[in-house]
């Protein structure tokens, strides 16, 4: 299992968390489930306030250890797998998800994953489309219809005590070599296609987000390798050396 016996290569990320209780709550489910290590993204509380100590207990180590980061994709960048939490119903249409259970079952299916990060969101809107499609898989907890949406530290212990079983299972079938294109080299390869297309005139500057998202989605539920991604971004820097040399002639 890429687990073991604890999520010794796990890296439990909030962003812009605003309670500092929840804050506190999580910071002790890590020490309950032995993750490696928290990562806050622009906390909007104080993270080392009383009142998170006193939720954290014997998880304070975390919060005293914990990573801090400006921007999701810096706190993402050394992750080759990054899993998120929705809980939202108003996220677009061409979004993709999957049942906790069947993510990390496929999660468990690699041989070795480096580093697994599970990104959960804000309290009162959760994660933004655009940081969604910053992972490479997206699942949901599922909850009544009326009120789909759960505390913070909730769905964070839910998560964490699935993949925790998950993990402990016997799989039958032969563990595969990790080979995924991780979310960095996915996000660094549509910022060329993105400026590419605009260079050609095949997308505008006010609809381009929207049209490289969709293309963000196809490439993340076809499990492309780092191999394909590898020749994907090949064939744009070779547009790109067409399109800057055929102007000087």
């Amino acid at each position: 299992m890429i687990l073991g016996k604890n999520f010794s290569n796990l890296k439990v990320i909030l962003v812009e968390p605003n309670g500092p209780l929840n804050v506190g709550s999580v910071a002790r489910l890590c020490s309950n489930f032995e993750v490696d290590e928290l990562r806050i993204v622009s906390p909007k509380c104080d993270i080392f306030s009383l009142e998170a100590k006193k939720m954290a207990l014997k998880g304070n180590k975390f919060l005293q250890n914990c990573k801090i980061f400006d921007d999701l994709q810096k706190a993402i960048a050394d992750c080759d797998l990054v899993l998120a939490s929705c809980g939202r119903i108003d996220v677009n249409k061409n979004s993709f998800f999957g049942s906790s259970e069947d993510i990390f079952e496929w999660t468990l299916s690699f041989n070795k994953i480096n580093n697994l990060a599970i990104l959960f969101g804000r309290e009162d809107r959760g994660l933004t489309n655009s940081e969604l499609l910053m992972a490479n898989k997206t699942f949901n907890i599922s909850t009544s219809q009326n009120n789909p949406s759960l505390n913070l530290s909730h769905a964070v212990s839910i998560a964490l005590y699935e993949l925790n079983k998950c993990s402990k299972r016997n799989f039958d079938q032969e563990l595969k070599v990790f080979n995924l294109a991780s979310s960095r080299e996915v996000h660094d390869t549509f910022l060329e296609i993105e400026e590419m297309l605009l260079r050609v005139g095949y997308l505008l500057k006010h609809t381009s987000k929207v049209k490289i998202s969709k293309f963000k989605h196809f490439i993340f539920r076809a499990n492309t390798s780092m191999h394909e991604i590898n020749v994907l971004r090949g064939i744009v820097h070779q547009i790109n050396w067409f399109l800057n040399n055929s102007k000087r002639n």
